[in-house]
């Protein structure tokens, strides 16, 4: 699936028309229908549904589920703002079948036509806008949106929550706040920003039949999917050793730290990388040793010969001080090949802004928003934010994983984003594990981007797994490592691969 701009959402409910082919207004009510099964299916409290509509097809949308609604048995009354547009044909073709339907039709001419609104008895059908909107409402449409809001119903918006924009902030905008939304076909990009979320509530992707292969001929960020991901997922063979997936060294931890290193390497050592060497302070070798065998250690402060590694993953816990900054323009002198830089490693060069031109070719780097904002400077909203990290994609050779509940990906100007993981996931070592399974992957030889795509995806899904069985709140890192098998078994079987 594709992340569309609205001249694409447009284009695409065109495309279908033409190519399956349906009439516009035929396309309305099949949208329009699975709206209104959904509105039927969660069997909502409220005594009467009060729908109201502006004159675009989204007010379309909402006369059909309001005949729909009433053929149920379901009392509807419609309320239709008025500004002075004739409205699209296709409005008036609902807005004539639904003055056939014996449904109250009123008309909001200011603000004194306004209904009242009880949040026990009401439920609200937001129709007023759609995803074309491209300024901010204002005067008696604005007013409208303050006054379903401070109602406190219950409000289930088509399409998306009026006065919100798709791709573009909508801070500071007067937008419905929505306990539901009802899109059609596929996320749009004011679903997967964090600013949003208050006022979206609970998103739900509505198949409406829309032609997928519109999809092919559109250029657009992505949504990671798990068979493509499972795709690029490759099998151990028989005969192979340890040698053959990858020698890797982990720069991390230091005093008070140093579970932040535990959790990386073994992370590295579940998602298959042959062999682990933890590069970290002598003073803590044994607590590694004591947590996890399987590791080796290597003292910070030996010469190393970095043409043993494979890879090097450089940042978790490691902290900020001289010596680690020492620590990371070495590494970055020394290793020529892709490599995994993140957390306080990420700070550090956020202090020496020149070091992001040593970084090799094709290094991921993983931070955070407020890393991210440290390395790159600050953004004024999440939308900005994402385009900040696709353009900078295109000056920067490196991949960029800007980490949060739709992760992306971005590489080369193109834009990835995640689907899995969950807000479990918010804890201290989250972005340790992720660290060490994507130094794994390079480890045995994935390709950069391939590792990038895969590893947040494989994250995501390891901590998806593990919320089957425990409660978000008490997740631990330590939860995702141990199900990242699990997560691995399903995207092998995904792509039909047995052991």
């Amino acid at each position: 699936m594709k992340l569309l701009s609205p001249q694409q959402i447009h284009d695409w409910d065109a495309y279908t028309v033409a190519n399956e082919p349906i009439a516009s207004i035929d396309l309305m009510e099949r949208a329009a229908k699975r709206c209104t099964d959904f509105i039927i299916g969660q069997n909502f409290p409220q005594q009467q549904v009060v729908i109201f509509c502006g004159k675009g097809n989204n007010g379309g949308d909402g006369l059909a589920i309001a005949r729909q609604l009433t053929d149920a048995g379901l009392t509807a009354v419609v309320y239709i703002l008025e500004f002075g547009a004739r409205g699209t044909d296709d409005f008036q073709i609902n807005l004539h079948r639904l003055h056939q339907a014996n449904v109250q039709v009123h008309y909001i001419q200011s603000g004194e036509f306004f209904p009242f609104i009880d949040k026990e008895d009401h439920l609200v059908i937001d129709a007023l806008f759609g995803s074309g909107l491209n300024r901010p409402l204002q005067d008696l449409s604005a007013a409208l949106v303050y006054h379903i809001n401070d109602s406190g119903a219950s409000v289930v918006a088509i399409d998306v929550p009026s006065g919100m924009f798709i791709d573009k902030s909508s801070k500071g905008a007067a937008v419905i706040k929505a306990t539901h939304t009802l899109t059609f076909q596929a996320l749009k990009q004011c679903f997967i920003v964090a600013e949003n979320e208050a006022l979206t509530g609970l998103v739900h992707v509505l198949d409406i039949g829309l032609l997928p292969a519109f999809l092919h001929t559109v250029e657009a960020p992505r949504f990671s999917n798990r068979e493509d991901v499972a795709a690029i997922m490759k099998p151990r063979t028989s005969f192979a050793h340890k040698g053959t997936y990858g020698h890797a060294m982990l720069v991390a931890g230091n005093k008070g730290k140093m579970g932040a290193a535990i959790l990386c390497a073994k992370a590295a050592l579940k998602t298959g990388a042959g062999l682990v060497t933890l590069c970290t302070h002598e003073d803590y070798f044994s607590a590694v040793h004591s947590a996890l065998p399987e590791a080796m250690c290597l003292s910070q402060h030996e010469v190393v010969d970095t043409a043993t590694y494979k890879t090097i993953g450089i940042g978790p816990g490691i902290g900020t001080g001289a010596e680690s900054g020492s620590l990371v323009s070495k590494t970055l002198e020394q290793f020529t090949a892709p490599m995994v830089i993140d957390a306080d490693a990420l700070n550090i060069v956020s202090a020496n802004k020149t070091w992001l031109e040593k970084m090799p070719a094709q290094t991921i780097v993983t931070p955070h928003p407020k890393e991210f904002e440290r390395l790159f400077g600050k953004s004024d909203n999440d939308f900005d934010r994402l385009q900040k990290t696709i353009t900078l994609s295109k000056q920067y050779p490196l991949i960029i994983v800007l980490k949060g509940h739709y992760t992306l990906v971005a590489a080369n100007g193109n834009a990835w984003f995640n689907t899995t993981g969950n807000a479990g996931m918010a804890k201290g070592g989250s972005g340790d594990v992720l660290t060490g399974m994507l130094t794994a992957l390079l480890a045995q030889g994935y390709e950069p981007l391939q590792a990038a795509i895969a590893g947040v995806y494989l994250h995501g899904l390891a901590a998806d797994i593990a919320a089957q069985t425990m409660a978000q709140e008490s997740m631990l890192a330590s939860d995702i490592i141990d199900h990242i098998s699990d997560a691995l078994l399903s995207l092998h079987e995904t792509a039909g691969q047995s052991f």
